[in-house]
């Protein structure tokens, strides 16, 4: 392997992108501002004891009205591409019906001041604040979702398909199925297979109708959407313990891509899956959940270890803690290991009609200290120095990997976390909102200069 002080940005090729990533709601703050309506994410946030230090998005960084100066950190920092959200509620602040001009105005401003700066926007059409409006009649459990989601998709279309040509569909659609319908740790907070199932296939159709509307209004649109992935690794090799990864695999990597390659949904002997087919008779909807994306945007922090438990219903499957196996771990208590973000980076471009695969997040959190106006954050600075190794090795075998865009520009509400779980290289005091550069940023700076 190449020792990572000696690669450079340019070994990856002249026309690699580097970019960053936020999300409105994470970032935005300004809840009430210009005419947006309340999230999920919002009301979610006012349930006692889901945010785990009892905060909610509304100042967050305050991007809204700070995005330039923000944009100038980008800048300097030396990356050429912000990936950002479109709040959905700021747009259409019931979800559907009359549009706000103040919030496309806004996104108007930030586009252009990409653009400006010499930024590629990329634009990620949902990543999890569905409008409450919405959620109030059914969110993504019901099938109206897909109407409600078409009629966003085609107003962002409209309005900034002339500027922006990137395009993420939907951000790491099994996250947001199964942390806010099936688990309830994320918004909204509903809990059940009754949730899960009609979420995941609904998601699943939205995320290729969102990418043939993209298609038909915007000329020249490179369009993309992204998942997350996690090598499944068994903590022995006892059958019990290969199947039990098995199934999780299903659910962890293989739900979303398979149907939107034309796959169809997984169709291995997993009880779940039989479920899946059963509630929504999806053997039917095959072409609808297909569509000819131009990348595969992959999101991989770490892999999984797993083991056989009976006492878990269905998936009969449980992790085991990377603390418990004496391996790196950040301080979220996620495995460090770049060979297996290699490994997945390498599979997941393997699929036959994947095209590209950019890596539209990757990451960190560890316990910051700031120390005389300075932060230096080693720990983070050395776990993306591995990641992009691995990276560089995997496209140096040929692996059609085109980007890397780093989680994230700054410090931010990490959903239900809140805001203790820094992973920005930009420290933020969120009384003060002043920016602090990290040692990480600086590391950036100087690795995308040379």
């Amino acid at each position: 392997m190449i020792p990572a002080a000696t690669i450079r940005a340019t070994d990856f090729g002249k026309d690699f992108l580097w970019g960053v990533t936020i999300a409105a709601a994470q970032n935005e703050g300004a809840y009430t501002a210009g005419g947006r309506g309340p999230s999920v994410w919002d009301q979610f946030s006012q349930r006692k004891g889901k945010i785990k230090d009892g905060s909610r998005p509304s100042v967050a960084c305050d991007f809204y009205h700070r995005y330039k100066d923000d944009l100038l950190l980008v800048k300097a920092l030396g990356f050429t591409v912000f990936r950002f959200s479109i709040s959905w509620s700021r747009i259409l602040p019931d979800g559907t019906g009359k549009i706000n001009l103040e919030g496309v105005a806004y996104y108007h401003r930030v586009i252009d001041e990409c653009i400006k700066l010499g930024l590629v926007p990329f634009i990620t059409l949902y990543h999890w604040d569905l409008p409450y409006a919405l959620e109030k009649e059914g969110g993504w459990y019901t099938h109206k979702v897909l109407r409600w989601f078409s009629r966003f998709v085609t107003v962002c279309a409209t309005e900034y398909g002339d500027k922006v040509k990137n395009w993420i569909i939907l951000n790491e659609p099994m996250a947001f199925t199964s942390l806010g319908y099936m688990l309830g740790v994320h918004a909204p907070g509903k809990r059940g297979l009754e949730y899960f199932l009609p979420a995941v296939h609904h998601a699943a159709m939205a995320q290729a109708e969102g990418g043939r509307i993209i298609r038909s209004l915007v000329q020249a649109a490179t369009i993309g959407t992204a998942f997350s992935c996690s090598e499944i690794v068994p903590a022995s090799q006892h059958p019990k313990d290969v199947a039990a990864a098995n199934r999780m695999d299903i659910l962890l990597n293989r739900l979303f891509i398979e149907p939107s390659l034309g796959m169809g949904y997984p169709n291995d002997p997993f009880p779940l899956m039989e479920k899946l087919y059963l509630h929504n008779k999806a053997w039917k909807y095959t072409d609808q959940l297909r569509f000819d994306f131009d990348f595969i945007g992959l999101q991989n922090y770490f892999p999984v270890t797993v083991k056989y438990n009976a006492v878990i219903p269905i998936i009969q499957a449980v992790e085991v803690k990377a603390a418990t196996r004496k391996v790196p771990y950040t301080a979220m208590g996620w495995e460090v290991n770049a060979d297996s973000f290699y490994r997945m980076v390498k599979r997941f471009a393997a699929y036959e009609n994947v095209k590209q695969v950019i890596v539209t997040e990757n990451g960190a959190f560890y316990k910051d200290k700031l120390v005389n106006g300075r932060i230096d954050d080693v720990q983070r600075t050395a776990y993306f120095e591995q990641y992009l190794t691995a990276l560089l090795r995997a496209k140096k075998e040929g692996v059609k990997v085109n980007g890397y865009f780093a989680w994230t520009l700054m410090d931010n509400f990490e959903w239900s976390e809140g805001y203790h779980a820094r992973f920005g290289l930009v420290h933020v005091d969120f009384d003060t909102q002043l920016r602090t550069v990290k040692q990480s940023g600086h590391r950036f700076r100087e690795f995308l200069s040379r």
